[in-house]
């Protein structure tokens, strides 16, 4: 007899679902250089996932491959219908002659089209991504005489507005004030809770540890899992071979007192990551 509800055979069970975010054997090579070598990872829905490794170690290109921008020389890669991407900022002076507004806009135009006149949904979701984002005072200012800060926060308005199933963040809170990086990462958890796969490169091993899933990368998956377990001395220490030391040695948890002195790069057109000067970032 059949399940009235599923038209199933009665005492069957439903197949598993596919994860929403399934990578297989992805791999990307330009020329002889091999960016991503045969990276296989799924991700749930309602997940937070950070990106770490060393500058050059393929961080960059994997959040391109997803996003659809490069294409994989092998390997298959499955993703939410829809997707959002937000490509780090240099923190640049930007020359885009339109309004706040207008640049937040732009992310209900994968609906409407670039020609085609807003409705009200559309108003209301450009709305509610301003004041989420507290930029809603800024809607009618040039958006190249803001703040890096200022301008993050609007680019990632534009993001939500485009309701995507994923979310990929490259570096989003890097070299940002205080109060722009709280409230990128209190948005980043609400989009988690709604269900949104969020995915964010970083350099910080403090955001890391604020995610659900960390991906440490050396042009390969090294390793994956939960910050705890991935987020330790002797893990990070080999990975990141010496760019790795402590603060202090009387901390309960020294992975905790931990620096990276680490580059910070990002294609040029070819995919790959470049070396843009040292940083470094505390993590106490």
């Amino acid at each position: 007899m059949a399940d009235t509800m599923t038209g199933r055979p009665a005492g069957t069970t439903a197949p598993p679902l596919e994860p929403p975010l399934r990578a297989t054997g992805v791999t990307v090579t330009y020329g002889s250089v091999k960016a991503l070598d045969d990276v296989t990872l799924d991700l749930a829905a309602g997940t937070s996932t950070a990106l770490i490794g060393p500058n050059g170690s393929g961080k960059t290109t994997l959040l391109h491959v997803l996003a659809g921008l490069v294409n994989p020389t092998a390997g298959t890669v499955t993703t939410p219908d829809v997707v959002a991407y937000m490509p780090h900022q240099t923190g640049q002076q930007c020359w885009m002659p339109l309004t706040v507004a207008e640049v937040i806009r732009m992310g209900r135009y994968r609906y409407r089209g670039a020609l085609r006149r807003l409705v009200a949904s559309d108003r209301r979701s450009v709305r509610l991504a301003a004041e989420r984002l507290e930029v809603a005072n800024l809607l009618g200012r040039q958006f190249g005489e803001l703040s890096t800060g200022q301008r993050q926060r609007v680019l990632f308005a534009q993001a939500i507005t485009q309701e995507a199933g994923m979310l990929l963040l490259d570096e989003p809170i890097t070299g940002l004030d205080m109060a722009s990086q709280t409230r990128i990462l209190e948005v980043i958890d609400d989009e988690r809770d709604r269900g949104v796969i969020v995915i964010l490169s970083t350099h910080h091993l403090d955001e890391a540890r604020h995610c659900d899933h960390v991906l440490l990368m050396a042009n390969r998956l090294v390793a994956q899992g939960p910050p705890e377990a991935i987020l330790t001395t002797e893990i990070l220490q080999a990975s990141y071979e010496g760019r790795l030391v402590h603060t202090g040695d009387d901390c309960e948890h020294p992975e905790e007192r931990l620096v990276v002195l680490d580059e910070h790069g990002h294609g040029h057109g070819d995919g790959l990551e470049h070396d843009h000067g040292a940083h470094v970032h505390a993590h106490d």
